[in-house]
């Protein structure tokens, strides 16, 4: 049985760093991992949060949420990741962990990790998370600089990003869904010797 379920995670915020900025919205999407090596997305979430820290207006053209309409309408924090942490453990598989993935993971973590100390309840995700930018460049032999999700899709033969839904925090989740699943499928592709001269 595979040890991990996988959990694609994209935020979007209203700052650059946690703490001083908020977390806005959060898109997650299961990436189902089958005891034969079979993979297949699965089921998704999504929440937008209340502010309650610092705005920056660049910030907030790059995800187009309607920064008042959140004050408004928003999630509260605390609810927000309870409702977070009770979906991650329904879809986490039997005798496994699960993972928070992300397309440079360190950004959208750090955000998802402080919410959770902040409210001074345990991260489901545990301290740690998978980069699929740091596992493209050793799974498809990229240059960091080059691990961007237009250089992955030609790589792994995906759709391109629509634009228009682009920096929605659901889409991208989903999106980078279909990136760690061809990533895992060409990890685990059958390799073979190249002939000697």
């Amino acid at each position: 049985m595979p040890a991990v379920t996988w959990f694609c995670v994209d935020i979007e915020c209203s700052g650059p760093v946690p703490g001083l900025y908020d977390m806005v919205s959060l898109g997650a999407v299961v990436v189902n991992d089958a005891d034969d090596g079979a993979l297949s997305l699965g089921e998704s979430f999504y929440i937008e949060l209340r502010p309650e820290a610092g705005m920056d207006p660049d910030a907030m053209a790059v995800n187009g949420l309607d920064y008042a309409l959140l004050l408004r309408e928003g999630v509260p924090r605390g609810e927000a990741i309870r409702q977070l942490a009770t979906w991650v453990k329904a879809q986490t598989r039997p005798g496994t962990k699960p993972v928070f993935v992300g397309h440079n993971a360190p950004f959208d973590w750090s955000f998802v990790a402080w919410c959770y100390a902040a409210e001074g309840m345990p991260n489901p995700f545990g301290y740690k998370a998978f980069d699929t930018k740091a596992f493209s460049a050793g799974v498809l032999g990229l240059h960091w600089l080059d691990t961007n999700k237009e250089n992955l899709s030609v790589a792994l033969g995906l759709p391109d990003e629509d634009h228009g839904k682009k920096h929605r925090a659901d889409y991208d989740a989903w999106y980078q869904a279909l990136i760690l699943k061809g990533l895992l499928e060409r990890q685990r592709a059958p390799r073979t010797s190249s002939p000697t001269e």
